[in-house]
């Protein structure tokens, strides 16, 4: 292992036990977090917490923050404000202005940034995304790849499933759905953790990386099965309905990265312990 000192911006349902993996691995890690009170939960996994709002700019607290490490992971969501383009793009500027020449930064992004196709994305497409969330998070991957070129690696997760966050709740009870013979897009936590470590582990910087399972089952059958994995009413879907869609391709991810997916298809992971 070529790191050993990270700070992770955002310990929350990802963040936070992907410090604790490294933690386990003999890792020291600076983690952030927005309220006092879960300062204490990160300390006690072993983090050394830092209160930090990226909202305000606090050269003190960020030059802590990120001392001792050679990898800065920056792992917030943009948020749903109004102006969040602008705001999000503010927020990262704000910390990652105190970030020295000498760390890196692994960027967790997201599939969002991914426009409807209907066929397969990958890493090299010419973005055009579809809602403002997904517009935020890429004005903020061409900010980083400005500042930091070759520091930067961006790892762009599916949607994010595995233990509390269970699929099955997601759609359970709805009627009349028309997005059922969508593919989904997804990926298990235990995945997340895995491909953020395989990226450290090679060293792998300068590039974009897809991280989502290999199959793709219909929307319509993943989350039937899903709901009725946790005793919930399944949704019913318009069984002729069309939508628009994308398949995200994580090929990048196993040739480059060479990662072997824990959970490749999402069918057997809701027939399972997730």
């Amino acid at each position: 292992m070529r790191v050993k000192g990270l700070s992770i911006v955002g310990c929350g349902w990802l963040g936070l036990p992907l410090a604790k993996h490294f933690i386990a691995n003999g890792f020291h890690i600076n983690g952030s977090t927005r309220t006092v009170e879960k300062c204490a939960l990160l300390e006690s996994c072993g983090i050394k917490p830092f209160l930090l709002d990226l909202s305000h700019k606090d050269a003190k607290v960020y030059a802590d923050f990120l001392s001792d490490s050679e990898v800065v992971i920056i792992n917030i969501p943009p948020g749903r404000a109004p102006n969040v383009i602008k705001t999000y793009s503010e927020r990262i500027l704000n910390i990652v202005s105190y970030i020295s020449s000498s760390q890196k930064v692994l960027f967790i992004s997201s599939t969002s940034v991914y426009q409807n196709t209907n066929t397969e994305v990958s890493e090299n497409l010419k973005l055009e995304p579809d809602k403002n969330a997904g517009k935020a998070i890429l004005a903020v991957e061409q900010l980083l790849q400005k500042l930091l070129e070759d520091r930067l690696t961006i790892i762009r997760f599916a949607g994010l499933v595995g233990y509390d966050r269970q699929p099955g709740r997601f759609l359970a009870n709805r009627k009349g759905l028309t997005t059922g013979n969508m593919p989904v897009n997804i990926i298990h936590r235990d995945d997340c953790i895995g491909l953020i470590e395989a990226v450290l582990v090679k060293g792998i910087w300068g590039e974009i990386i897809n991280g989502c399972a290999d199959k793709h089952p219909l929307k319509k059958d993943f989350y039937r099965l899903a709901a009725r994995k946790i005793g919930l009413t399944p949704p019913e879907f318009i069984e002729n309905a069309t939508s628009n869609f994308k398949i995200v391709s994580n090929a990048k991810s196993k040739k480059l990265v060479g990662y072997k997916y824990k959970y490749p298809n999402p069918m057997t992971l809701v027939t399972s312990e997730s």
